[in-house]
């Protein structure tokens, strides 16, 4: 009977309730943060770093040697086309040009000389008393003559391109970049080093890289429509520039194995800058009735990745899932989870398959907060 009784106290005791009315034998409920999975279009996207470049970067020259008159920019100044922005002293180019003129108005003189020189032979040759070796003579000096005045007019061409290149203007909208001359300096003829470099930056290009084997979709996607570019400039929180796909590299970097791709910007508001740094994103197509839940959500496990779902009874199960792209804090699933259900989000070391659980905050759409209630 002692037995007995020390049995029956046991039992009672394993049987018994704790203060808070759960039974002694039960596991209380595990509070976490949960979130449902949502159902919508998205894009697919390729986010890589990339690098934005000019959209040409024209070193200037002089075509002609002289004296650095003067300097009409500044020092990083954007300029437009057909801007004079230095002058080379013109003097010796123009008397060059005079000079030139000068030889033309000579020789056309001495043309026009040769030519009634010839007739007159070739009438008197006709009336049979000049001889034949006057007029061949006569005729072979009015060719020449002809010969020379065109040589003049290209000398005077030239000349007169010799003075306008002593002018030098802007190929291009830019913005300038470091002088390397001053006025006075002597200016070589198509020196090594530019005297400046102009870099066109309206419109502007990202070069960025992607790895080989998203090569086939973004050809696929090409085919289909023209695929657009975000760049986004790390710290600054304005909205990304916009832009469209506009070279694929014809070869694979064999050492890297990404494949350069460009991006071109209007950039109409000059925020991008030539040698910046952006998060470049290439969205590929639109993904629609995607089923999306936050990241945080997605565990991995000895079997691939699962997330743990709670069912209406408030007890979670643990569901295989395949998981697809990353779309800013969430996670697109192919597979596993339906729009709707609801998925535990933090919290879920303390669980196991069958737990029950307690929502520590109000259970909202995926990428919303879900901070816990106080």
């Amino acid at each position: 009977m002692i037995i007995a009784g020390i049995g029956g106290v046991g039992i009672l005791g394993i049987t018994g309730c704790n203060d808070k009315g759960v039974p002694s034998g039960a596991m209380p409920p595990v509070p976490v943060l949960a979130a449902k999975a949502v159902q919508r279009d998205v894009p697919n996207q390729l986010h890589e770093i990339g690098t934005v470049e000019a959209f040409e970067a024209i070193a200037i020259k002089a075509r002609v040697e002289g004296n650095l008159q003067a300097v009409n920019f500044k020092e990083g100044d954007f300029v437009s086309k057909g801007q004079l922005l230095l002058a080379i002293d013109p003097r010796p180019f123009a008397a060059d040009l005079a000079q030139a003129e000068a030889n033309l108005a000579r020789d056309q003189a001495n043309a026009n000389h040769a030519r009634i020189n010839e007739r007159r032979l070739a009438f008197l040759l006709k009336e049979g008393v000049g001889s034949r070796q006057q007029h061949d003579d006569a005729y072979a000096t009015a060719v020449s003559q002809e010969a020379t005045l065109a040589a003049d007019r290209a000398a005077i061409e030239s000349a007169r391109l010799n003075l306008q290149y002593a002018e030098i203007r802007s190929p291009v909208d830019g913005r300038t970049g470091k002088l390397q001359a001053h006025p006075g300096d002597l200016i070589k003829a198509d020196a090594d080093t530019p005297i400046v470099t102009i870099a066109q930056v309206q419109p502007i290009y990202v070069d960025f890289s992607i790895p080989e084997k998203e090569l086939g979709q973004v050809r696929r996607s090409m085919e289909n429509h023209t695929l657009e570019v975000d760049a986004t400039i790390p710290g600054e929180p304005q909205e990304a520039e916009h832009g469209t796909l506009s070279f694929v590299d014809n070869e694979v970097d064999k050492t890297t194995g990404t494949i350069a791709l460009k991006g071109i910007f209007q950039n109409e508001n000059r925020r991008l800058w030539p040698g910046q740094f952006v998060n470049a994103t290439l969205t590929l197509a639109v993904i629609p009735h995607a089923v999306l839940v936050p990241s945080q959500a997605i565990q991995t496990g000895q079997e691939g990745p699962f997330v743990y779902v709670v069912g209406h009874d408030m007890k979670v199960a643990a569901r295989p899932v395949v998981a697809g792209a990353v779309f800013e804090t969430e996670t697109i699933i192919a597979r596993g989870v339906e729009a709707g259900e609801t998925v535990v989000t933090d919290g879920q070391l303390r669980l196991m398959p069958g737990a029950v659980v307690r929502l520590k905050n109000e259970v909202g759409n995926a990428g919303e907060s879900h901070g816990a209630t106080p």
